[in-house]
């Protein structure tokens, strides 16, 4: 592996793992060893399904304004605020008027973004 290989750009859509979350919910993974990065864009109005994983995982909301729901309770968050999600605790977000992207991290990556063997990619 040549470290040219670790460079990565937030920005470019064929770099990273590709998912659809859910309907106005996309995701760009890009997994390591022992933490995980996870860029999400949000549609306006979209919102995800509510969900937990025993991953600690912190987030910042890079672009937009959403509300963040964790631990019943809804926090309305804009560009720059981030916030440490523990593991098990149910949380989901809702984008604003203008849609989010928000950029997560994972420790330890999610299990289910591993592929079988040496690496990461489709499950």
């Amino acid at each position: 592996m040549t470290q040219k290989s670790e460079y990565h750009n937030l920005d470019n859509p064929s770099d990273g793992l590709f998912r659809e979350l859910a309907p106005g919910l996309t995701t760009h993974i890009f997994a390591g060893e022992h933490a995980m990065l996870s860029v999400v864009s949000i549609a306006p109005g979209a919102e995800g399904t509510m969900h937990h994983h025993p991953e600690e995982q912190w987030g910042v909301l890079l672009e937009g304004t959403a509300i963040r729901f964790q631990g019943g309770e809804e926090i309305h968050v804009k560009k720059g605020d981030f916030w440490r999600t523990p593991g098990n605790v149910p949380h989901t977000m809702r984008a604003g008027p203008q849609g989010a992207r928000v950029l997560d991290i994972f420790a330890p990556p999610r299990p289910e973004y591993k592929k079988p063997g040496s690496g990461f990619g489709s499950p």
